[in-house]
């Protein structure tokens, strides 16, 4: 009796063992990079990106970050929150020991911004052959801006913006007045954006695992609704749009606020939205930052369920980030 109970017991305690591996290894495995990002917003939106999706039992997250130099204290005091290292180098000079082992990972977040540093090449290198090869990567707002002459990334994120983009790499996207997809050759720079508001988002594709379900119209916190972005603008589905307050009446175009890029075997995710803790807080953004990432990751959305208050066509719904350590 008792040799039986011991063995019920190792059964029992192995059985356990194999659960909780099996369950740890069901969540999806993200990386967010930043480190070098015009937006005063950063590192904390790292944070609120990290806080989101793992809060949600989903996902775990880890951070790499460029070296940087910033002397600003609350600046710091979010490194210390990130439990990462500052670093040493200038904000405009490429870091050259980063070198992120992405093949660990489901999907890649990119927190970068404008006139961030270019990556070395063998990084380049080893994140094309990364989503190339079926990894998933979600750009979120200004990382966008960033990397105008990297050529792959400029077709994974399909349009960008700044960075001295123009004509010779791809047309402006947008929804025209006739609500179909437009591809505009017009020359002209990339990237415009009108004042920080609250804005009105369509859903502009409803059959999309990442949209599916969501209402056909909500209203998004206060951002930059960018605009007049261009690039090569290949294999790119438009998921939701919105009217930037840039009036431009002879187009009546509505600018794309989410989209998906194929890219070879991999799932990009895209969307402009994320300008600062307002527009992060908004309960639309985190909706699609958790679904945007879990598509990247698997191809498929399992959180269909909205929350009870997710925002209308009327009103703004926002949660006040609290972080706790």
């Amino acid at each position: 009796m008792i040799k039986r109970f011991v063995f019920l017991l190792i059964g029992f305690c192995l059985f356990t063992a194999v659960t909780c591996t099996e369950t740890k290894k069901e969540k999806i495995r993200v990386l967010i990079v930043d480190g070098q990002n015009n937006h005063e917003v950063w590192p904390k939106s790292t944070i609120m990106m990290k806080h989101y999706l793992e809060e949600s039992g989903v996902f775990q997250v880890d951070i790499s970050r460029t070296k940087f130099l910033n002397k600003s204290k609350k600046f710091k005091d979010w490194l210390v929150l990130a439990n990462v290292a500052e670093g040493i180098e200038g904000n405009s000079k490429m870091d050259p020991d980063f070198n992120p082992d992405f093949s660990k990972y489901d999907v890649v977040i990119s927190n970068f911004g404008l006139q961030a540093a270019p990556w070395p090449d063998k990084t380049q290198e080893n994140f094309e052959l990364y989503v190339k090869n079926g990894g998933g990567f979600v750009s979120v707002h200004a990382a966008d801006n960033s990397f105008p002459e990297w050529k792959a990334y400029n077709k994974m994120i399909a349009i960008g913006g700044w960075g001295d983009r123009t004509e010779k790499d791809g047309p402006y996207l947008y929804v025209d007045k006739n609500n179909a997809p437009k591809k505009d050759y017009t020359s002209g720079l990339a990237g415009k954006h009108g004042k920080r508001e609250p804005f009105l988002v369509t859903t502009y594709n409803q059959e999309h695992p990442v949209t599916k379900g969501m209402p056909e119209t909500w209203m998004h916190a206060a951002d930059e609704c960018y605009a007049y972005l261009r690039g090569p603008a290949e294999n790119v589905t438009i998921l939701a749009t919105s009217p930037s307050s840039l009036k431009a009446p002879e187009l009546e175009q509505k600018e794309p606020v989410a989209m998906v890029i194929d890219y070879g075997k991999g799932r990009v995710f895209h969307t402009t939205l994320g300008h600062d803790d307002a527009s992060f807080e908004c309960v639309g953004f985190m909706v699609l930052l958790k679904r945007g990432t879990e598509w990247a990751a698997t191809g498929k959305v399992k959180q269909t369920k909205l929350p009870d208050d997710f925002p209308t066509k009327d009103r703004v719904s926002s949660r006040k980030f609290d972080y706790k350590k």
